[in-house]
């Protein structure tokens, strides 16, 4: 039909070749697939070749043609998965190597065969539902592949649940792998808290190559169980005395995931323990309530508790939930006595004495009391601490008296105070003890009257200038029973008064004056000296004078008599020199 004279006519050409159709996979190699021919055929025949894809491209060696007589085989198996088509161009030469019609195509079509099991993307899928779900909620998709013709049934992949327990909770769409819940009742607490499904895959619409995969799918807990007591009552001991101490447990079973906000229970005591006494927590391990003292307790005071405790959940319960009937419990706890010391009520006991008080006075009876009301002790009492071995103490009533005179002053006195320890001790095993401090005033006796400091004195026997002689006094006794002090001539001796007087100077000093001038000589002045005690004491003392002469100044101008008398007083004139020096020199 190439023939030149009927170029100008279009006609059907037989160099046409139509697609050629082979299965994949098979076996019997080598396997004619096509023979071409062309219609310019030549005396000396026609040489045919195949190029492409599968000939001398990659993959090579796959096709072939018989040069000679145009049939194209195949030689080795196909794989549509990998090829599902070759586009060949077929030629037609003559003997010299001469084209004799234009390349044309050759198409051969990978026939697909179910070679290819369905494929799930996963070999494990996971997911999570809450318990009590309504039918038909979904969880997950556990979906798969197949890698043969998405045109044909050989990739028509069906979904089935092949083991899922008694129950059948589960339902899985067939045609997208969807699975959901296929009917009411999933409780965690009741049935499992994890469901394992074995899931199927089939190709050919589900009759076809098969695969498996699991699908796991949890529970997630709701509060649909309110925690409950174990029992009713449950009962503890504790020692007295004991604060911040655990006592004991009460324990408690919920349902619900342990360790959730679901599961943790909370505590509250409602009964039985208006001044909090006692506390409890909860143990975040065990979910038990722990019992704790919170204040001291007092086996005398109360030695039994009955506490009514409650129980719920951190998290609010779900409505539906079945109210608890374990939701109260009673808790017995009983008081233990243990031996508690002794007790000084007034610590520290503070008394009086008066000084100088003789051995044998009564001091004071100091004893302890024994919070043990309930238990048979005896006390006993012991100085443990006594600087001046003062004191005795009887061991058994407690009575204190002093055992010797308190000399006064004392190097044992702290600012007129006595310190004594008092060691008061039961008798139980072992036995314990308390201290108490005895704080003992010594109250001061007005029993010294006052005394001159110095007894003599030179004074000139003129009045006025050099005629006065200041005097002193001191008293062993401490205030008020000491100065001020009172100075006056005896009164017994009405008659002194017409030749000297005496006027007080300070709270301790007295100004003795000549009222007459006087002759020279030696002369004895009794006076009377008396404190501001109660009573006061007073005490009478000879004054020993020298009666000097004196000089134009006020001194006495005789050195001898002078000298002998240094040191035995002093006039006033002389104290009122040296306090103006004092002051020149300040």
């Amino acid at each position: 039909p190439w023939r030149q004279h009927e170029a100008p006519r279009r006609v059907k050409r037989a160099w046409v070749i139509p697609p050629i159709s082979v299965s994949e996979n098979h076996k019997r190699i080598p396997h004619l697939l096509v023979q071409i021919k062309s219609d310019k055929q030549q005396p000396g025949g026609v040489i045919y070749s195949i190029k492409g894809p599968g000939v001398d491209e990659e993959p090579l060696g796959i096709f072939s043609i018989d040069k000679f007589s145009g049939k194209v085989f195949l030689n080795a198996m196909l794989d549509r998965e990998e090829n599902d088509r070759f586009r060949l161009k077929a030629f037609a030469l003559d003997l010299g190597g001469m084209t004799l019609e234009d390349p044309t195509d050759l198409e051969i079509i990978v026939v697909d065969q179910n070679d290819n099991r369905p494929l799930f993307r996963q070999d494990v899928f996971t997911g999570h539902v809450v318990e009590g779900a309504e039918p038909g909620t979904c969880v997950m998709t556990a979906d798969a592949t197949d890698a043969d013709d998405p045109d044909t049934d050989n990739a028509a992949v069906r979904y089935s649940i092949l083991e899922q327990g008694a129950a059948s909770m589960f339902s899985i769409n067939a045609t997208t792998g969807e699975i959901c819940t296929a009917q009411p009742g999933l409780d965690r607490e009741v049935t499992m808290g994890v469901y394992n499904l074995t899931v199927q895959a089939a190709d050919m619409s589900g009759d076809g190559l098969t695969t498996t995969a699991t699908a796991v799918i949890y529970l997630e807990d709701i509060n649909d169980n309110p925690p409950e007591f174990t029992t009713e009552e449950f009962s503890m001991e504790v020692e007295e005395q004991a604060a911040g101490v655990d006592v004991g447990k009460v324990f408690v079973h919920d349902k619900d995931l342990a360790g959730s906000p679901n599961w943790l229970a909370k505590f509250t005591i409602l009964e039985g323990d208006p001044e909090g006494a006692f506390a409890i927590r909860t143990d975040p391990y065990t979910n038990d309530g722990v019992f704790s003292v919170a204040k001291p307790l007092d086996h005398e005071v109360r030695d039994r508790f009955e506490l009514t405790v409650s129980v719920q959940n951190e998290q609010p319960l779900e409505p539906t939930a079945p109210a608890s009937p374990r939701a109260l419990a009673t808790v017995r706890v009983r008081v233990r006595d243990v031996n508690e010391a002794p007790i000084f009520r007034e610590n520290p006991r503070r008394i009086s004495v008066l000084e100088g008080a003789p051995p044998g006075t009564p001091v004071t009876t100091y004893t302890a009391s024994d919070p043990d009301t309930r238990q048979l002790q005896t006390l006993t009492y012991a100085l443990l601490y006594d600087p001046a071995d003062w004191l005795q103490l009887d061991p058994h009533t407690g009575t204190i008296r002093t055992k010797r005179e308190l000399l006064h002053p004392s190097a044992f006195l702290q600012g007129g105070w006595y310190i004594a320890l008092v060691l008061a001790r039961d008798d139980a095993e072992p036995p314990l003890s308390a201290t108490g401090t005895l704080s003992i005033e010594i109250l001061e006796v007005n029993d010294h009257a006052p005394l001159l400091q110095l007894p003599a004195g030179v004074v000139c026997g003129r009045p006025g200038r050099g005629g006065s002689l200041l005097l002193g006094a001191t008293d062993d006794d401490r205030p008020p029973h000491g100065a001020p002090f009172h100075f006056q001539l005896s009164p017994q001796h009405p008659q002194l008064a017409r030749n000297w007087s005496i006027s007080r100077f300070n709270v301790t000093h007295a100004v003795l004056a000549v009222l007459v001038e006087l002759p020279e000589g030696p002369y004895s002045l009794p006076l009377l000296l008396r404190d501001s005690g109660t009573p006061p004491q007073e005490r009478q003392q000879l004054l020993n004078i020298s009666v000097c002469h004196c000089g134009r100044d006020g001194t006495c101008e005789d050195g001898v008599l002078a000298a002998a008398t240094v040191g035995a007083g002093i006039t006033l004139g002389a104290l009122l020199i040296i306090l103006g020096s004092s002051i020149l020199l300040l």
